[in-house]
């Protein structure tokens, strides 16, 4: 990790737990590598913690923003001064920028780095049917990004009554013409792009999201846990034959325009990778 020092500016990676991230083990050694003062942090809050935190911790005059996953993408929107258009539609935010007064200004990047991915899987979304599993903030950030980047039909499922029905009414707001499902099973027969957006595979023993047999072996498979590099379930989308993307490669993807969005300047997925320490 970079050493810090008094003048280091601090990006807090904040959610709960933490054990699964692996930001501060790519970012890090970038800023490293380019002699930039600066550091990701990963600080553990859960609820009620994190919303009574968040404002103060913001305040400190080293932090220049804050990295937010699972479970605070959706209730960091009520914490700060104001939303991205992306982040509004998606429902969440991810990043929280600290601007020269004071203001906070949230952003999403998850959906942007899921559709980059898939492009450089070389398959393309546009005119595709996709089915995302997970509604939550990194779901609905990628199904966001799957409706500008041009699909054709959106399936969303989530197992908690409403969620999916309520990303489907942000969505018909902005894309009028996307023909979009909800709550009819995570059933994945004759799907195109089939994506895990839920928190299944984080832990040994968790069922797999989908019934596997039933996704079509032409189909682009995606997964969002990072805590495998190669998921039970991508391994068995792997078996049947599709094309997959493991969570870090949406993470890759999307760090570049992090680093705008907080003013370190920019890089490429490729760089990040040779430089990263995902091994620690």
């Amino acid at each position: 990790m970079t050493m810090m020092t008094g003048k280091s500016s601090l990006l807090l990676h904040i959610g709960y737990p933490t054990h699964s991230f692996k930001a501060p083990m790519i970012y890090n050694p970038w800023f490293e590598s380019h002699g930039i003062d600066a550091a990701v942090v990963p600080l553990g809050l859960p609820e009620p913690a994190f919303s009574a935190a968040f404002r103060p911790l913001m305040t400190a005059s080293n932090v220049r923003g804050a990295l937010i996953t699972m479970p605070h993408k959706v209730t960091v929107l009520d914490l700060v001064d104001e939303v991205s258009s992306g982040a509004r539609i998606a429902g969440a935010a991810n990043a929280v920028l600290v601007r020269e007064d004071g203001s906070l200004l949230a952003d999403m990047f998850d959906g942007e780095g899921f559709v980059r991915g898939m492009g450089r899987h070389g398959r393309s979304p546009v005119g595709a049917r996709a089915l995302v599993a997970g509604c939550g903030g990194v779901g609905s950030a990628i199904a966001a990004s799957l409706a500008a980047a041009g699909v054709a039909e959106l399936a969303l499922h989530d197992v908690r009554p409403g969620v999916a029905e309520g990303l489907a009414r942000r969505l018909a707001e902005h894309y009028p013409l996307l023909r979009t499902v909800f709550d009819r099973g995570n059933d994945p027969t004759g799907y195109d792009v089939v994506v895990n957006a839920t928190p299944m595979g984080m832990e040994p023993g968790d069922p797999l999201p989908f019934d596997v047999e039933r996704i079509d072996p032409g189909a682009f498979v995606g997964e969002v846990v990072m805590k495998q590099h190669v998921t039970p379930f991508l391994a068995a989308a792997r078996a049947r034959g599709c094309v997959t993307q493991v969570g870090t490669d949406m993470l890759f993807e999307q760090i570049p325009a992090y680093l705008e969005f907080f003013g370190f300047g920019s890089t490429t997925p490729a760089e990040l990778r040779t430089v990263a320490r995902l091994a620690a």
